[in-house]
């Protein structure tokens, strides 16, 4: 029997074709083993129902497929299998077309294998019999024989997949679109210049068109590993209506890597049916005299080059690849080359420039998105959201192309097609792929090889963090460099950027997840403990202000380093470091944090080593930076007993004064058991445990006044008098409201001047003075934003809305109160949020909306149980 021209070997076929289906079942079920292969990285494949869709593979590859189940088939028995499987419709030829003929220019097959189930055994059965029984391929051969047998056409090459003429063919149907066919919801091109796997890449395709018309006849496309440099390449020469496409293809081991004198007489031979000559250089001016036609559209492709280059320059034994090179750069051929590359061309005898590079970057998260859908795999209901599953697994791994393909797999066999699921399952092991393993420790193998200082500052990047700073500065990388020359520096970062195994963004770098994951398992334990203590001393010295959130995560970076490697006392000083600022008033970072509203990692990054220290100063100061930041955070029991503990240790410590023998410390020791009792009047004022809250700041102010500590009497002042303003004492309360404005120049802490015009507008408010009260809340308004205060900013808020309310303007009222609470909402800041939703609860109830005052009292109340305030509960259940 024969199918378009070609006689079928049934007999084999039929055994061939068992083989050929097991193999790819194969592939499916042990899609982990099958990274081993060499196929994996050209074989694509998927499910479509019980279709399955091999959407790129050569024969070789199939072959290979065969020979790793047990039984090898060569490329000709399995040409003859597939043929046989599509003369009795199990198989769909998917190639491309070229006017009208079968696009076999290249080696690349795209079939559909149409089986009843997706399991192997059942779909063997159904093929081929069970014992005593006929499969479908029998029924078929019986049933269909003379449909079988069509006329004899001619075919345009042995590649070729014919299809009878009595079918709805390929050949008769051209590059038609078929609308009732479907692949995954996408209207696709039966001919198959639709490719599934080709997603995303308009923009480059544009690009390299750029490049063409400005005659580049030598394009470099440039990208790390599984970027998708081949399949761009691949697919441009495919589409872009070459005559000829010329593709080579360099072995990945240097050791295999053809000599440049046998692909010249392929090429010539094979391609231009010429003779080579006996010399390689007659044999170059006959290449070159063959390219020169330009009545054929040439297109060459040089894959997978960086095996042959050493630090950008061919190896020795394969010098002769410049002399090609140089041909096929030469101004006077009408052809064009794509050489894909990890690495680039550093040779003086090619001028390949800069002009002449495409650097390819990763997909984008929509064609991510794209194509995981194509693949019926579910992405989630805001898949393209920040925090989604799929944008973090595109982050991760910096929009690979061969990551997203191979996870297409993973995820329908392990977690039937839901890719949150496996998001969350695989997370924290982003090379659990062996093949995305393999991928990327090739890359470090080979720097390591090439290049070994490059090798050491790429696997040393692996200790920065990236996350909450996701840049490092060219200083941070230099810090890395503590064994290489000055002179030399610059040159070992570009390697790496030359490899794009490290980012750059606006002269700042980083590293994708994937490599940092590699780069940190690479690291040596030698250098692991003084690259982390190097990194850290590199982050607390690059900073010399805290004015944004921004300088403050810089400046904590050091805390992480230093806990990578155990050194807590080193974390603890990272807290208490005092920085200076634009104010000119220095603050300790953990306080700067409590500023800037970073109360909830302050307070892990405290709680997580205050066990493990030593010094007795610094022990009782993270106690004090962790009471202000639980009092800002509304843990109020939790601030109150956090400053007890401050000032027992200071005071344990001072009575072993002898043994200190600076007086700086001894100074700050003093300063840390009078403000424990400033601060615990605080905490007992925002519980409205007024007398408690007089105890604390009387004994404080005592203090004080003995130990010269001026700021801190000043803080008692504005502190007593908005108290006494609240318990009815308004004659106490103008009194110290004077003391206060009296000392209001004293040099004090940025808390400090903010919480004096708060508090100072708090009183005057209670005292009518309702003008000093607007100037003062408007003061602590303005003060808190140009310190990124926000938690004062959020109060000074409230307390214009409460002015706004007692003047009736109640839509201004509403407006600020609303502000506030977004504002408290962000920080988690309990207590103030309770307060700031029970002043709002106020306005509603003076404007008579008891729904929502009701709601927002009830609110408040819930809130202020929630941190154990009491007293506060029957101040809003009182107002109600």
């Amino acid at each position: 029997m024969s199918i378009m021209g070609r006689h079928l070997s049934w007999k084999a076929g039929k055994n061939d074709a068992k083989i050929l289906v097991e193999a790819l079942h194969y592939l499916v079920a042990k899609y982990d083993d099958v990274d081993k292969l060499e196929v994996t990285p050209y074989f694509k494949y998927r499910w479509e129902e019980n279709n399955l869709w091999v959407m790129k593979t050569t024969l070789s590859n199939l072959s290979n497929l065969t020979e790793k189940q047990g039984q090898k088939l060569e490329a000709e028995q399995i040409r003859n299998a597939i043929h046989c499987l599509q003369a009795l419709e199990f198989l769909e030829d998917k190639r491309g077309k070229t006017n009208s003929k079968t696009k076999t220019s290249s080696k690349d097959w795209c079939f559909v294998l149409k089986l009843n189930h997706q399991e192997k055994q059942e779909n063997l059965y159904w093929l081929f019999g069970r014992k005593n029984e006929e499969g479908e391929w029998e029924r078929r051969r019986v049933q269909n024989n003379q449909v079988l047998q069509p006329k004899s056409v001619k075919i345009s090459s042995p590649n070729s997949i014919a299809i009878p003429e009595a079918e709805d063919s390929i050949e008769k149907r051209g590059n038609e679109i078929i609308s009732d066919e479907k692949v995954s919801g996408i209207t696709t091109l039966n001919a198959c210049n639709y490719d599934p796997c080709f997603v995303g890449r308009e923009g480059a395709i544009a690009s390299l068109n750029t490049l063409v018309n400005e005659g580049k006849k030598v394009i470099l496309i440039q990208a790390e590993g599984g970027v998708g440099k081949t399949t761009l390449a691949r697919h441009y020469l495919e589409t872009q209506g070459f005559d000829i496409v010329i593709e080579y293809a360099m072995a990945k081991e240097c050791q295999n890597i053809s000599s440049v004198e046998s692909v010249i007489e392929e090429w010539l031979k094979r391609h231009f049916n010429e003779e080579p000559g006996r010399e390689f250089g007659i044999s170059l001016d006959r290449l070159r005299n063959k390219l020169q036609d330009k009545n054929k559209k040439i297109g060459i492709f040089i894959d997978n080059l960086e095996p042959a280059l050493e630090n950008g320059r061919f190896i020795e034994n394969h010098r002769r690849y410049v002399e090609l090179l140089s041909v096929l750069n030469h101004p006077n051929v009408q052809s064009l080359t794509l050489i894909t590359s990890r690495e680039p061309i550093y040779e003086s005898g090619i001028k390949i420039s800069d002009d002449n590079v495409y650097c390819l970057e990763g997909l984008s998260k929509e064609a991510w998105n794209q194509f995981f859908e194509s693949c019926r795999i579910n992405t989630g209901s805001s898949p393209l959201d920040e925090k989604s599953a799929l944008s973090l697994m595109h982050k991760a791994y910096g929009g690979n192309a061969e990551a997203m393909f191979i996870f297409s797999g993973a995820i329908k066999i392990e977690c039937q097609g839901d890719l949150e699921a496996y998001w969350q399952k695989n997370h924290d092991d982003l090379l659990i792929n062996p093949t995305l393993e393999n991928l990327i420790e090739g890359q470090f193998n080979k720097l390591q090889h090439d290049n070994p200082k490059a090798y050491r500052l790429l696997c040393r990047l692996g200790c920065y963090r990236y996350q909450d700073v996701p840049l490092v500065p060219e200083e941070g990388i230099y810090y890395l460099l503590w064994d290489v020359r000055e002179e030399q520096r610059k040159r070992v970062i570009k390697a790496l950027r030359d490899r794009s195994l490290i980012k750059c963004s606006n002269e700042e770098f980083y590293l994708h997840p994937v490599i940092k994951a590699e780069a940190r398992k690479r690291l040596t334990k030698s250098y692991f403990k003084i690259t982390n203590r190097k990194i850290a001393e590199f982050w607390t010295e690059s900073i010399d202000t805290i004015e944004t959130v921004e300088n403050a995560l810089r400046a904590f970076e050091a805390y992480h380093h230093y806990l990578e490697i155990g050194q807590f006392e080193s974390c603890g000083i990272v807290c208490t470091k005092y920085i200076n600022n634009k104010w000119n008033i220095s603050e300790p970072l953990g306080v700067a944090c409590c500023r800037l509203g970073l109360l909830h990692p302050m307070i892990n990054a405290i709680n997580r080593i205050k066990g493990n220290i030593n010094s007795k100063y610094i022990l009782s100061r993270l106690h004090n930076i962790l009471g202000d930041l639980y009092w800002q955070a509304g843990y109020l029991q939790l601030a109150i007993n956090s400053h007890e503990l401050s000032e027992m240790i200071s005071s344990k410590a001072l009575e072993c004064s002898e043994r200190l023998e600076n007086e700086n410390i001894i100074f700050k020791l003093k300063r840390l058991k009078i403000v424990s009792f400033f601060n615990r009047g605080v905490c007992n004022l925002y519980l409205w445990n007024l007398e408690e809250a007089i105890v604390f700041f009387t004994t404080c102010k005592t203090f004080a006044e003995d130990s010269g500590f001026v700021d801190y009497l000043f803080g008692c002042h504005y502190c007593l008098s908005f108290i006494y303003s609240c318990i009815g004492s308004l004659e106490k309360a103008s009194d110290f409201a004077m003391k206060a404005e009296q000392n209001v120049t004293t040099r004090l802490t940025l808390w400090s001047y903010g919480y004096s015009y708060l508090l100072l507008a708090m009183t005057y408010k209670n005292l009518r003075y309702v003008e000093k009260s607007f100037e003062r809340y408007r003061q602590a308004n303005l003060f808190a934003k140009n310190i990124h205060y926000t938690q004062l900013e959020a109060k000074s808020l409230t307390g214009l809305a409460e002015l706004y309310r007692e003047q009736k303007e109640f839509d201004i009222a509403l407006k600020y109160h609303s502000e506030s609470i977004e504002l408290l909402n962000k920080l988690r800041a309990q207590c103030d949020l309770a307060e700031a939703y029970y002043q709002q609860a106020l306005t509603y109830k003076k404007m008579g909306n008891k729904h929502k005052s009701q709601v927002d009292f009830d609110t408040a109340i819930q809130l202020f149980e929630e941190v154990e305030a009491p007293k506060q509960v029957e101040k809003v259940r009182q107002a109600m």
